[in-house]
């Protein structure tokens, strides 16, 4: 079993909601409505500064995500995780328990995880031909998880497990910059 890479508090609870989505049988829509609520995380910062900052009250960010998870349709299972996250002042670690979800429903399929990080969207065949060549090296089946930093300006960071792959532009600049220092 592939330990996740959470911790604390956020792998107590992302556990319980597992545990939980696996006793009543609702894994997939727990699943469905966890990837919803981490997208919504990922590309909103004024929800995610909602959750991150100790000004707003446990009721006012319970009052918010609730909005926010009707709007979108989370209901059930996850909706009632959420809003006990938020009475209970633990908000701030709701990113890290989706994934420590996340990761422990990949360990439960058999799956491994790899993160992909890219300058741009990657497309349909470039997903499919790394997922491929992840799984070949992997010796099983792959999650990818992609994301996009416009930063790394071309190139990208692959992350399997405990192995990093930086292809990166940003990071070759690094490098040569550094380079170019202690020849000075």
């Amino acid at each position: 079993m592939a330990r996740p890479t959470t911790s604390g508090v956020e792998l107590r609870y992302g556990s319980a909601l597992f545990e939980l989505a696996r006793d009543a049988n609702s894994i997939e829509s727990v699943e469905t409505d966890v990837n919803s609520l981490r997208k919504m995380l990922d590309e909103s910062a004024d929800l995610a500064r909602l959750i991150k900052s100790p000004l707003f009250s446990a009721d006012v960010q319970g009052k918010a995500l609730s909005a926010i998870m009707d709007k979108a349709e989370i209901t059930g299972l996850t909706a009632n995780f959420v809003k006990l996250v938020a009475k209970n002042r633990r908000i701030f670690a709701l990113p890290g328990m989706l994934k420590a979800f996340g990761e422990l429903l990949a360990d439960h399929r058999g799956e491994t995880i790899a993160v992909i990080t890219s300058a741009e969207a990657l497309s349909e065949s470039q997903v499919t031909a790394l997922k491929e060549a992840l799984a070949e090296k992997a010796g099983g089946t792959i999650k990818l998880e992609t994301h996009v930093d416009p930063a790394l300006i071309g190139g990208l960071i692959v992350r399997l497990g405990s192995q990093m792959i930086d292809t990166s532009v940003r990071t070759r600049l690094q490098g040569l910059r550094a380079a170019m220092k202690e020849a000075a």
